[in-house]
């Protein structure tokens, strides 16, 4: 069963601050915070991604912290391309969550995705005046968010979720035209099932076709084999 929640803002408020005066205590706790700050490995700014798919991306992952557009013709396989990105989240044991305007996405094909579906959130019937507060509200707190991109979506709202992902190390999956920057784009050039024989036969697996434009990736058609369940 697909688990549906939705996510509150969290607004951190400052309970005490320095003297403005205070030079001196004011630098030596910048000094600690740096020294106290984790460091990053660059494995952890990333987040691999297995599979057909992740054997096409530059390095096999996509980068924390940027958009990934994904984008096709109806029917071209844009939503499994978009599954198999929260797939990698949940294999990772972090959270993945999407938003749909029209209900479409079923668990099943989440689940042949190989989406973990306790660890996958989806969000249904957003009032058109909060998508992009419910978007935001989710890169405050889960790993990989697919969001279908409705046509009223305004170019500043896509550049503040933009800064939102940034700021958070999230992935935000955009489905649809995604007028604002993205480190990667995918297109679904649709797909061609493989076990038929002469009439016969099991359908097993299909050829995904992806178009990969980005940084880092050659701008050109790529084949993905995924098998199906």
């Amino acid at each position: 069963m697909l688990a549906e929640h939705t996510f509150a803002y969290v607004r951190v408020v400052a309970l005490a601050a320095l003297p403005r005066r205070d030079e001196r205590s004011r630098e030596h706790l910048d000094n600690t915070a740096r020294h106290a700050r984790p460091v990053v490995l660059a494995r952890e700014r990333v987040l691999a991604v297995p599979g057909p798919l992740g054997a096409l991306l530059p390095g096999g992952a996509v980068q924390r912290g940027t958009v990934v557009a994904v984008d096709g013709d109806p029917g071209a396989g844009t939503t499994s391309v978009a599954l198999q990105l929260a797939a990698a989240a949940t294999a990772a044991g972090e959270w993945a969550a999407a938003i749909e305007l029209d209900a479409s996405l079923g668990g099943l094909a989440a689940g042949e995705a190989g989406v973990a579906l306790e660890r996958f959130a989806v969000v249904r019937r957003v009032p058109r005046a909060r998508w992009a507060a419910v978007v935001a509200a989710l890169l405050d707190g889960v790993s990989v968010v697919l969001a279908e991109v409705p046509a009223y979506a305004r170019v500043g709202d896509t550049r503040r979720l933009l800064a939102r992902a940034r700021e958070r190390g999230a992935v935000l999956v955009a489905m649809g035209p995604w007028p604002a920057e993205a480190a990667l784009r995918l297109r679904a050039g649709g797909s061609v099932w493989r076990g038929l024989d002469a009439g016969a036969g099991v359908l097993v697996e299909r050829d995904q076709r992806v178009h990969i434009d980005g940084r880092g990736a050659a701008a050109r058609d790529h084949v993905a084999l995924v098998e199906a369940g």
